[in-house]
């Protein structure tokens, strides 16, 4: 009977040593920051492979039908349109230049909304149109959260604004395993960099890597005990079952 005792307590000692700390789960417990004195803004940066909708607007609206083209299907028997117009996408190629009404090509690979859209009014006014609103949107955003969460996937964003919070929130948060720990790696320059932030700490708020850009990808490692688990043999449930059956029938003879 001592031995079964001692077996019990051993067990119980094992899960309580098996228990994640609240200092390791607890999100934004560490580092004030004061916000007001940093600068990571929103902005996003065309790169290639983007699909992006122009939207050309002015008084004259003969002038900007030209840069406003829609995308259309055609019956392959009768020659006519097939569903509703769509607006035009640009494919952003790997030197990062796009195909563009009469302007031919032009390079928006690298530039910010706003650089872009300044380049752009450059080229049409005055020659093409006369103050002209340009406004323009990726139309294929999405990043992508794998490893330690509920649900891991690819995910569009329709508005392009997406945090590293908020990207962890469509994932339906970080398991109890999930490292807080988390990295997010992002195509710069041709080659693949990757930012590592601390979910426990609000100096994530100030990284670099807090906004997320089109196809960034968010990493949740698991712990050490979730990592050693997922190697177990797959009959380790069955083991642990017959040895609980076993000291069981075994505290019942020795009573």
């Amino acid at each position: 009977m001592q031995k079964v005792t001692r077996i019990v307590l051993a067990l119980i000692l094992l899960a309580i040593t098996s228990c994640v700390s609240k200092k390791e789960i607890v999100y934004f417990q560490n580092d004030e920051i004061n916000q007001s004195l940093e600068n990571n803004s929103y902005k996003i940066i065309f790169k290639p492979n983007d699909l992006v909708q122009i939207t050309v607007s002015a008084i004259d609206l003969e002038a900007v039908k030209p840069f406003n083209l829609p995308a259309v299907s055609y019956a392959t028997t009768t020659n006519s349109v097939i569903g509703t117009p769509q607006q035009q996408s640009y494919l952003v190629d790997n030197e990062g230049f796009i195909e563009f009404p009469l302007l031919g090509k032009i390079k928006l690979g690298g530039l910010t909304r706003i650089e872009a859209i300044s380049m752009l009014k450059n080229k049409l006014d005055p020659d093409y149109i006369k103050n002209p609103t340009i406004n323009i949107k990726i139309s294929n955003f999405s990043i992508t959260v794998l490893g330690d969460v509920k649900t891991p996937g690819k995910f569009i964003i329709p508005n392009e604004r997406v945090s590293v919070i908020d990207a962890i929130g469509l994932a339906g948060d970080l398991n109890i395993s999930g490292i807080r720990n988390i990295e997010v790696k992002r195509e710069e320059n041709n080659k693949v960099t990757t930012y590592n932030l601390d979910l426990r700490s609000n100096k994530i708020f100030t990284s670099p890597a807090y906004f997320l850009q089109q196809n960034d990808i968010v990493y949740v490692k698991p712990n050490k005990a979730r990592s050693q688990s997922a190697s177990y043999n797959q009959n380790t449930g069955l083991f642990i079952s017959l040895g609980s059956v076993i000291i069981s029938l075994i505290a019942i003879l020795t009573r």
